[in-house]
């Protein structure tokens, strides 16, 4: 099944991916990292967290590899970090994303319905044909 659009829905708890066409979409979800490191040497955990992190951000780069378009969206400040690590360290995914949205906790329908709309008028504004 090929679909040109995808939506990226994120947060710091997981990854929602949805692959949409006209009548159908497939859904992928990538769980974030959990760490409760307590350290009683006096060292910082933050490093051991942050490549959890950025693995995180990387599963769901490659689950939209195979994407044409890519909107982001999600309630908070993860999307951003997802294009921080984008323009980082997934170059290739960079010029896919066509869009960032605040979106708080949709449905799977409710996002989809959105994304589909989203597209829509991204492809009237650049005279492509639409998604019915």
């Amino acid at each position: 099944m090929s679909h040109r659009h995808s939506a990226l829905w994120i947060d710091h708890n997981e990854a929602k991916i949805f692959h949409v066409g006209e009548e159908d979409f497939e859904k992928t979800v990538v769980a974030a990292p959990h760490h409760h490191v307590k350290r009683r040497d006096g060292h910082n955990a933050d490093s051991a967290h942050d490549a959890a992190e950025q693995h995180f951000y990387h599963a769901a780069a490659e689950a939209l590899r195979e994407s044409d378009e890519i909107l982001v969206v999600g309630p908070a400040t993860a999307k951003l970090a997802f294009i921080k690590h984008v323009h980082k360290h997934d170059h290739g995914l960079e010029p896919k994303i066509v869009g960032v949205e605040t979106v708080d906790h949709p449905t799977d329908g409710q996002l989809v319905k959105y994304v589909r709309s989203y597209f829509r008028k991204v492809d009237m504004m650049r005279g492509t044909v639409p998604m019915q």
